[in-house]
């Protein structure tokens, strides 16, 4: 199970163990955009509202920010509305 808005994980594994030489031109260019959508997503979230099994895969997969402030949280502290 994955968090809303995030790729599952049986849509990742799915991906992967698919060989590129089977892939269609339409497959590449879907994992592609799903990748860096699912890794943005992965950064945008910060780990304290990430369930369990999301920062499983997210450590997993290599999309882990940490425990780091999320980019929006980042922004607003640079601006000065962040409580951090």
């Amino acid at each position: 199970m994955s968090d809303a808005g995030r790729q599952s994980f049986t849509d990742k594994a799915t991906a992967a163990l698919k060989p590129d030489s089977e892939k269609s031109t339409t497959e590449h260019i879907g994992d592609k955009f799903k990748g860096k959508a699912d890794s943005a997503g992965s950064t945008l979230e910060p780990q304290s509202e990430k369930s369990t099994t999301q920062r499983v895969g997210d450590t997993l997969s290599g999309n882990n920010n940490n425990d780091q402030p999320s980019l929006t949280q980042k922004a607003k502290n640079a601006v000065g509305l962040g409580n951090n």
